[in-house]
C-alpha cells in the first residue's frame, strides 16, 4: 500500500449532470485517487449496461448487475465477491503503461491482503471499450472500497453469495434515475 494522502472531491449536493473525471498529478496512485463529479447518473447506468467476463480455468464466466452469479459462485465458492480495476480512473482514459503500472500496483496490495483474485474485464455492450480488472472473493467490503478509493475509481461491483450482483458507486447519490442494484457509498 502506498503512504501517500487519499484526497477525494465531494461535491454537495451532486447533481446528475455532474462529470466524473481524475485530476492526474504524477505516475503514483496518489492522482488517481482525486475526483470530480461529472455526469453520475450517466456513468452509473453505464457501468450498470456494461459486460464482465471473468476467466477461471480457461472458461470465461459473464456477470451482471442485477443478476446472480450462480455460475461463478459454483465454480469458486466464497460468502463475498468484488470486481475491481485499477484501469482508466474515472473512465478517462490513460496510456496502457499508465494502466498496467497501475494495475501492478493494486495487484500487489491484492496479494499484501492475501486476497483470492482472478483475472476479469469489464466492456461496454458494443465492445468499444474494454479494460482488464480482477475479481476477488472474500475480501472485506471496507478493503475493496478502500482500493477502488486509492485508485481512483468511480465504482466496483460487490455483492453476496447468492445475491445478484450490485453497483456500487463510490459518490453520494446524484439527483436522477441511476440503474437499479446500485448502491451509492459517498468516498
Amino acid at each position: 500500500m502506498t503512504n501517500a494522502h487519499l484526497c477525494i472531491l465531494q461535491p454537495q449536493p451532486v447533481s446528475s449532470t455532474a462529470p466524473i473525471a481524475p485530476v492526474m498529478h504524477g505516475m503514483d496512485t496518489g492522482p488517481m485517487r482525486e475526483l470530480q463529479i461529472v455526469d453520475a447518473v450517466e456513468l452509473a447506468n453505464a457501468y450498470a449496461a456494461a459486460e464482465y467476463v471473468v476467466v477461471l480455468d480457461g472458461d470465461s464466466l459473464p456477470l451482471r448487475v442485477g443478476e446472480p452469479a450462480l455460475d461463478l459462485e459454483a465454480y469458486a465458492p466464497a460468502s463475498r465477491y468484488a470486481f475491481i480495476t485499477a484501469w482508466n480512473p474515472a473512465s478517462q482514459p490513460r496510456s496502457d503503461s499508465a494502466n498496467e503500472a497501475a494495475d501492478a500496483l493494486l495487484v500487489t496490495q491484492l496479494d499484501e491482503l492475501r486476497a483470492t483474485r482472478h483475472a476479469a474485464w469489464a466492456q461496454d455492450p458494443d465492445g468499444r471499450w474494454r479494460e482488464p480488472g480482477w475479481l476477488v472473493a472474500d475480501l472485506d467490503v471496507d478493503a475493496v472500497l478502500r482500493l477502488a478509493l486509492e485508485f481512483g475509481q468511480a465504482g466496483v461491483l460487490d455483492w453476496a453469495a447468492g445475491e445478484p450482483v450490485r453497483l456500487r458507486m463510490l459518490t453520494a447519490r446524484p439527483i436522477g434515475d441511476a440503474a437499479a442494484h446500485t448502491d451509492w457509498t459517498p468516498g
